[in-house]
């Protein structure tokens, strides 16, 4: 036998090992999730993939039988769910918690797979799995059928975008794999599934534990004609030509390493640029070219969607992280209000008229859910009215922000059309959103400055306008402290005006209630109300007992830095109760009055008010000295400068 050389070898096996690389790079990646219901068999059909796709290493496959023998489900019989459950608390409860990923790779392409919980309480990582993939393939367990997660998590990936589906009937083997169970499930979907805007739905009977219609069509089943999931998976087009759209890029960083460089760092959504394209910076509408652009440490002509790059404009425009570098004859539009869909994922409720933090991808923005128009029911995907989205629940809702947003739809563009909903106060992210249109009226509303400004109101009063905000509780001495403060304010000339919790209720907010919904509306007018005349030049008293901390900060957000005045107006229960000159605690104790703020609705105190005034210990005169002292020394007293 002829020796082998072994420089020719060498040379055979790099050209192979280039070969294989250039070919698994030029093969196209199909992201997709596996959701259902609790114990549908998810997990079990990811292993099982991964298991008959031969893509398991030797010392994988022994651990995962060591694994099934010890805390495995199946007996002698490999558990293919623990493949992907890997958390100590998936494998006790035998239930998916976080969300999995898997990659895998077939002759045909490469997979990003993301395993989903299917408990109702770990909605919100399904939700979060379902936001980047192309495909879902939706489990229902043969022997149950549809269940209410079936239609919730159907909607949701209906919600995010995802236009092919897979409903795979799991677990045929335990109904005989019987044709009739399949198909009364099939018609089932179908019925259900006519308003979610599917483009293709397949239906395939399986049995991810036996392998039955997994990588090859099953002989128990010779009724199905189709083919197996994973052949089926292959041919799936999902294609999404985001460079046939128009160049959008929002920036992330602006680079200025030296005088002479200032280039605007960005991964492109959609569309390409090149050099020498005309662009516009939104939402300032500055005009500019391209003069360079740069992918890593070179310099390129032209960059594609999904390409992270450095450009470099031939003007000296504003422009800043949160804004958006668009084509000029493709721009997107700019706005401040939008009707969005929500999927709620707290367990406090959205409450329309609070205020959160809505983060975009290249920016966070103080936001205002203004109306509730209303929920969804996921069974019968009907609309139904609400005050209020609870854990779990898909709203209609609408949005305004605090300062406008160059933006696409979500439709058009997951990246630009969706954002995460913030608490203000616990940091915790408690919703996602999708923007469904703009409320074009909007942009036909503008501020009308007038001549005599707030400035020139407040100098002929010879007085710093303010919101002195009254918050404690009911009996705490708000109204009285704010009464006795009004008369020695007056005494000096002062022009002021009290608002009081109960003085507006026979007018402004007679059509609210005392739900935690209708106490944040509340505060909302009240709010928008003191804006106004603190514009008018007034020392405005607010007495409320406003629980929440999000919406004072709500009230404190309308005004500058140095208007609002937070006063905690502090007494204990029992205090209140004794003075209780309505005999209101009392009716709360015998349940007559419902939503009763420290007996059974929260009251969250102040973290750091600008003044604190003790009832307990001090009389109302002393409290109203406390806040002159304080309106004295910080100027509010005396003439603007």
């Amino acid at each position: 036998m002829a020796a082998i050389d072994p420089i020719q070898n060498k040379q055979l096996m790099s050209h192979d090992l280039d070969s294989f690389i250039e070919a698994q790079g030029s093969k196209s990646l199909l992201r997709f999730i596996t959701c259902g219901s609790v114990d549908d068999g998810k997990s079990t059909l990811i292993g099982r993939l991964l298991y008959d796709s031969k893509l398991l290493y030797e010392d994988q496959v022994e651990a995962l039988k060591e694994e099934s023998r010890r805390v495995g489900t199946q007996g002698d019989d490999i558990d293919f769910a623990l493949l992907v459950d890997g958390l100590a608390a998936e494998r006790e409860q035998g239930i998916t918690i976080d969300v999995a990923y898997r990659f895998f790779s077939t002759d045909a392409r490469k997979y990003i797979v993301a395993d989903t919980p299917g408990h109702v309480q770990y909605t919100r990582n399904m939700a979060t799995g379902a936001s980047t993939a192309d495909a879902a393939v939706i489990l229902v367990d043969a022997r149950h059928g549809l269940q209410t997660q079936t239609y919730r998590h159907s909607f949701i990936v209906s919600l995010l975008g995802i236009k092919n589906v897979v409903i795979a009937i799991n677990k045929m083997d335990l109904v005989d794999y019987d044709e009739s169970v399949f198909t009364n499930i099939q018609n089932a979907y179908q019925n259900f599934a006519q308003k979610l805007g599917f483009e293709e739905i397949a239906y395939l009977p399986i049995s991810a534990l036996k392998g039955d219609n997994i990588t090859t069509q099953s002989e128990n089943m010779p009724w199905h004609s189709g083919e197996a999931l994973l052949p089926l998976l292959d041919k799936m087009d999902c294609s999404n030509n985001k460079l046939a759209q128009g160049f959008r890029m929002p920036v992330q960083l602006v680079n200025r390493p030296n005088l002479d460089f200032r280039g605007f760092c960005g991964t492109i959504t959609t569309g390409e640029v090149k050099v020498g394209d005309d662009v516009v910076v939104l939402p300032n509408i500055k005009s500019s070219k391209i003069q360079s652009i740069i992918r890593g440490r070179d310099s390129v002509e032209q960059a594609f969607s999904g390409e992270a790059v450095t450009l470099e404009l031939e003007d000296e425009v504003d422009c800043s992280r949160g804004d958006m570098i668009t084509a000029k004859d493709a721009r997107c539009e700019v706005s401040d209000q939008f009707q969005v869909n929500v999927i709620w994922m707290s367990e406090s409720p959205l409450l329309p008229g609070r205020s959160y933090f809505i983060k975009t991808g290249n920016q966070t923005l103080a936001g205002v859910f203004t109306a509730l128009k209303h929920k969804v029911n996921v069974n019968t995907l009907e609309e139904e009215p609400a005050h209020s989205l609870e854990l779990n629940e898909v709203g209609i809702v609408n949005l305004g922000l605090d300062k406008p947003i160059p933006y696409e739809i979500y439709e058009h563009s997951r990246e630009l059309g969706s954002f995460v909903i913030i608490d203000r106060i616990t940091n915790e992210t408690v919703g996602a959103g999708m923007i469904k249109f703009s409320l074009r009226r909007a942009g036909n509303i503008h501020w009308h400055a007038p001549d005599v400004d707030a400035n020139a109101r407040a100098l002929i009063k010879h007085q710093r306008p303010a919101s002195l905000w009254f918050t404690g509780l009911s009996g705490s001495g708000k109204s009285t402290v704010a009464n006795l403060l009004e008369k020695k304010l007056h005494a000096r000339g002062k022009h002021t005006y009290t608002l009081d919790g109960d003085n507006v209720r026979h007018g402004l907010t007679k059509d609210l209630g005392f739900t935690d919904a209708d106490r944040v509306e509340n505060i909302r007018r009240v709010g928008e109300v003191s804006k106004l005349m603190i514009d008018a030049g007034l020392l405005v008293l607010s007495a409320f007992i406003s629980p929440f901390r999000g919406e004072r900060l709500l009230a404190r957000d309308l005004l500058d830095d140095d208007q609002f005045i937070e006063i905690y107006v502090k007494a204990s229960v029992e205090t209140c109760e004794k003075r209780d000159p309505k005999g209101l605690y009392a009716k709360a104790r015998r349940g007559e009055i419902k939503h009763f703020t420290g007996i059974d609705s929260d009251y969250e105190e102040p973290i750091n008010p600008e003044i604190e005034l003790d009832t307990d210990s001090f009389s109302a005169e002393e409290c109203a000295d406390q806040i002159i002292l304080h309106l004295e020394e910080n100027g509010f007293l005396n003439a603007p400068d």
